[in-house]
């Protein structure tokens, strides 16, 4: 079986809302969810923090302007073969996102009541939101 570590952030806007990202269609096909929070897989032998810094400025051209906060971990064991462990943070920006359309094609600043609603979040990232962890 094959481990990978992932990190994610929910960024956090000066108004308050989180920013979350269509998946693009092509790259993602059969995902649970089309809009889900930037981050991706680590590179093994360098920080968390770095490759989280590193991922938000691939996918938006954003700075995290805070020092993130780990707020969950999870399992995730999509086959008998992969088994991803997912970390999920919590961090401040400013600013507007500039997409790499080839990862995701739009994005929204939703409010937390937005997300509680919203029919298509990232499965994943739907738990953390359901279980009170941006609260």
């Amino acid at each position: 079986m094959i481990l990978q570590v992932g990190v994610k952030i929910f960024l956090r806007n000066p108004a308050g809302k989180y920013l979350f990202m269509r998946r693009s269609p092509e790259k993602y096909p059969g995902v649970k969810g089309e809009w889900d929070i930037p981050g991706g897989r680590i590179n093994p032998g360098s920080l968390l923090i770095e490759n989280l810094r590193r991922e938000v400025k691939e996918e938006t051209q954003l700075e995290i302007t805070s020092e993130p906060k780990l707020v969950y971990a999870q399992d995730i064991i999509p086959n008998e073969e992969k088994h991803v462990v997912r970390l999920s943070y919590v961090g401040e920006t400013a600013g507007e996102p500039i997409l790499d359309i080839t990862e995701n094609v739009a994005y929204k600043w939703l409010s937390l009541e937005e997300l509680r609603q919203h029919p298509n979040i990232d499965i994943y990232a739907k738990k953390i939101i359901d279980e009170g962890y941006l609260s």
